[in-house]
């Protein structure tokens, strides 16, 4: 099945993130590679989630999302996941998107708060959805 090679990059990638956090803000403004690394690990967690989120909703022929963020909010009005969890990660599918095009005059305080308070949403998602695979 291809969801299980997502599920599989998103725990591979939510690993190297959980050990990017030990980089310190100054770090990752300083040393490029540091940055990049963990820029790639959490551009890696949330594609690999909006990956599963979309095989989720063909696999179940709901609505097709007109956006990433929207993927999330589709499951949240099926009821697969709670509504704060939706808004968490159509959040982090913003900042995918940010990521892609490169968009570097992000803040940094931005970027390290996101390293170091969103794994937990990331580690969310992959659990409920292995509840969900159970049901497929």
């Amino acid at each position: 099945m291809r969801i299980l090679s997502h599920l599989r990059e998103l725990s591979e990638s939510l690993e190297d993130w959980r050990r990017y956090q030990d980089i310190s803000i100054e770090e990752l403004r300083m040393d490029r590679d540091k940055r990049n690394m963990a820029l790639h690990a959490m551009l890696i967690s949330t594609q690999s989630a909006i990956d599963i989120a979309t095989y989720i909703i063909a696999e179940k022929g709901l609505r097709k999302p007109s956006t990433y963020r929207e993927t999330f909010e589709i499951l949240e009005e099926q009821r697969m996941i709670p509504e704060d969890l939706a808004n968490d990660l159509s959040d982090l599918a913003g900042f995918r998107n940010v990521l892609v095009h490169i968009y570097w005059e992000l803040d940094m305080n931005v970027i390290y708060g996101i390293l170091q308070n969103d794994l937990r949403v990331l580690m969310e998602f992959k659990k409920i959805v292995k509840e969900l695979l159970e049901e497929l």
